[in-house]
């Protein structure tokens, strides 16, 4: 009689082979990046609007950025950790300070939390998109801002519209968010490809994922539970993985950790990286050959 087979290992319910390279702790090249980036196109400001479910973490990223670029835990956004809702209820755009009196040449604009009832109305989202909302118009759950309001910019200049949509939601709580707060997502998700704005997704406080996430966030890319996620967002709202980017945002540290700077640099460049694709395409799209 023959040998009986061993049977195969069964899958491991936790890791999985590494599936996107990062160099943890050197970051040195991407940070290059960022402080020597400049638009080819003069008089223009990369405007990155942050759009996402109230408390996910919108106003620490920008915070989060601004600590990794000053190389100090910075904190210019207002951020509640006690409230489930929205804390940003004004239409904000943060400068990025870079040395003396300059800035980069990118904006981050925080506007108020969506939700499936409440929070910020989609059609004022989309008014943000084309720039028809003003600096510190404070947004209304039940009512859009009127064309005629006089925060209501009823010619906006190519500077005011959106360049780049950035998705900021919890990873913890991704897979609880209901089917018409998805819908609405979606919907203005069609809304900034009919504008061809870029689109990218950041997924916050992944340390509270899972416990080997919390151990150490170097495991973010080999655990099941971190790509399972990515993998059900991407499939609810249309978002392509290599579009889908998980941080941790700094929070209750007051020291900067080299691990934490690699996951944020790593969406940064890419947000940039797709903001000037955008403005390559609209300038390739409408001069003439």
């Amino acid at each position: 009689m023959g040998q009986s087979q061993p049977k195969p290992e069964p899958p491991n319910p936790i890791f999985i082979k590494l599936w996107r390279e990062i160099k943890w702790g050197d970051n040195q090249a991407d940070l290059d990046f960022v402080k020597n980036y400049k638009l080819e196109f003069d008089d223009q400001t990369l405007r990155i609007l942050l759009l996402g479910p109230e408390g996910a973490g919108k106003s620490s990223f920008i915070n989060s950025v601004q600590s990794v670029l000053k190389g100090r835990i910075y904190s210019q956004a207002l951020a509640d950790s006690c409230s489930a809702a929205s804390f940003t209820r004004e239409y904000i755009t943060y400068k990025v300070h870079k040395e003396g009196k300059s800035f980069y040449p990118f904006v981050f604009c925080d506007i108020m939390g969506l939700s499936y009832d409440e929070g910020i109305l989609e059609d004022d989202v989309k008014l943000a998109l084309r720039g028809h909302v003003k600096e510190g118009y404070k947004f209304k759950p039940e009512s859009h801002l009127p064309e005629g309001d006089e925060s209501y910019e009823q010619v906006p200049k190519p500077k005011h519209k959106a360049h780049v949509l950035v998705y900021v939601f919890s990873a913890d709580t991704v897979e609880c968010k209901k089917e018409e707060f998805l819908k609405k997502t979606r919907r203005i998700r069609l809304d900034a490809s009919s504008q061809n704005i870029a689109q990218i997704a950041i997924l916050t406080k992944i340390d509270k994922l899972c416990p080997e996430m919390k151990e150490d966030i170097k495991n973010v890319y080999i655990l099941r539970k971190m790509k399972e996620t990515m993998e059900m967002f991407s499939a609810d709202l249309g978002i392509p993985m290599n579009c889908i980017f998980p941080v941790k945002n700094y929070h209750e540290e007051i020291n900067m950790n080299e691990d934490i700077n690699s996951l944020i640099l790593s969406a940064l460049k890419h947000i940039i990286q797709r903001g000037d694709d955008y403005f390559t395409f609209l300038h390739s799209r409408y001069e003439p050959s």
